[in-house]
């Protein structure tokens, strides 16, 4: 006998509706369900900078428990919400990427090689996929003068909307409201003593 259909997931709100977007993007079986190896994208297409670490964590939080290597929207959708709303892999300060560029440029010159900035990239902390750094190289650096120009690639960077993180900001003050409008609810034994004075 064949399996029912699961019905579609609608959104609730306009972060919920990012999410979805993001997530079906890389749903190529149109079944509400990705394969694990997609989530980072789907995280960084989110606005998310997320470790690699962090990828795991989502995975694992996230993951077909019966069919593991797939991840369905159902159980993504709700655990990204609550992501987006601690702020939890924000993207770095436009300061802190400044900071750290100017670390390795002791020089001051406003440029790090090309050389030196893929052996920072490949070999130092996290290292990145060479995907992710042929990706990065193609913003990053100045054909003309083979460098990283880094006050110009961290402008490029903080073009990126981080409107996700501004949709669960929204949504996060508008549950407050909400809750903060609602009357509160009391004890009948309150309510009772109250009725006697």
């Amino acid at each position: 006998m064949a399996r029912k259909e699961e019905p579609k997931i609608q959104p609730n709100n306009d972060l919920e509706k990012k999410i979805i977007e993001a997530f079906e993007v890389f749903d190529h079986s149109g079944k509400q369900v990705v394969d694990v190896r997609e989530i980072g994208t789907i995280l960084r297409s989110l606005g998310c900078c997320p470790t690699e670490a962090e990828i795991q964590e989502v995975i694992l939080a996230t993951e077909n428990k019966e069919a593991t290597g797939n991840v369905p929207l159902v159980n993504f959708l709700p655990y990204m919400c609550k992501v987006m709303i601690e702020h939890r892999f924000y993207p770095a300060s436009a300061e802190m990427l400044l900071a750290a560029f100017r670390y390795f440029d002791p020089e001051a010159r406003g440029f790090l090689t090309k050389e030196r900035f893929t052996q920072l990239m490949m070999e130092e902390g996290e290292p990145f996929t060479q995907e992710e750094f042929e990706e990065m190289m193609q913003t990053a650096l100045n054909p003309v003068t083979d460098t990283i120009t880094y006050e110009y690639y961290i402008n490029q960077l903080m073009v990126a909307p981080k409107e996700v993180y501004n949709l669960a900001d929204s949504m996060e003050e508008e549950r407050r409201r909400t809750e903060a409008a609602a009357p509160k609810k009391r004890r009948a034994s309150s309510l009772l003593r109250a009725a006697q004075y």
